[in-house]
């Protein structure tokens, strides 16, 4: 009996690892974590006050699992709190997003599709693929042509075909479930700049409390 008793006194907390919220919102234990306890307390803490969001703020609040544990304690007493996961949630402030601007996306699509172009054709200019191709098709064949486009033509459809097959993805549509290596390098991209987040804001709040001592 004293260990179904414990048992239904066990809280266990999992923080997300990242969520997004509207200016000025409240944020409450709900929001930040995943709970599992007995229904009784569930009810008591799922809706507890965290952090307001404010001006002050900016775009990025990291919320401690030890600010979870405090709010928990202080409604509910005699609890055994198991933390699981992570141990911070970073919360992204998210503002209205503003309309996308035509002559804008014109100009940046300019750009990179220029930029590509330059770059392929360097790269073909710098390995003589123009020889490359003359000279199979002078094998394959035995006709010297200077425009061999047999082989170029297919080359050319079949660049394009390996760069869509590359980055996994054909406009907005996804080719199959496995990731492509500009979305591996976004992922590491990401979980460098949260755990930088997190270390930076854990080491203002340290100094916020030394100068407060």
């Amino acid at each position: 009996m004293q260990d179904v008793d414990e048992m239904e006194r066990t809280i266990y907390i999992r923080l997300y690892h990242r969520i997004q919220v509207q200016p000025n919102q409240e944020i409450r234990v709900k929001d930040v974590a995943c709970i599992i306890a007995d229904d009784p307390l569930l009810s008591q803490i799922d809706h507890l006050f965290i952090h307001k969001v404010k001006k002050e703020d900016r775009n990025m609040i990291v919320i401690d699992g030890m600010r979870i544990i405090k709010a928990i304690t202080e409604r509910v007493h005699d609890v055994d709190i198991q933390m699981i996961g992570p141990q911070q949630t970073i919360v992204e402030v998210v503002y209205t997003k503003k309309k996308l601007s035509i002559p804008l996306f014109i100009l940046v699509w300019t750009l990179l599709f220029v930029g590509s172009a330059l770059t392929i054709m360097n790269f073909h200019e710098d390995v003589s693929m123009q020889i490359v191709h003359q000279k199979l098709f002078k094998v394959i064949t035995g006709i010297w042509d200077e425009k061999p486009l047999l082989f170029q033509i297919p080359y050319s459809i079949g660049l394009g075909l390996g760069m869509i097959l590359f980055f996994n993805h054909l406009f907005k549509k996804r080719i199959n479930e496995e990731p492509s290596p500009l979305e591996v390098e976004m992922f590491n991209y990401q979980h460098s700049i949260d755990q930088y987040i997190i270390f930076h804001e854990n080491k203002e709040s340290s100094l916020k409390k030394i100068d407060d001592h």
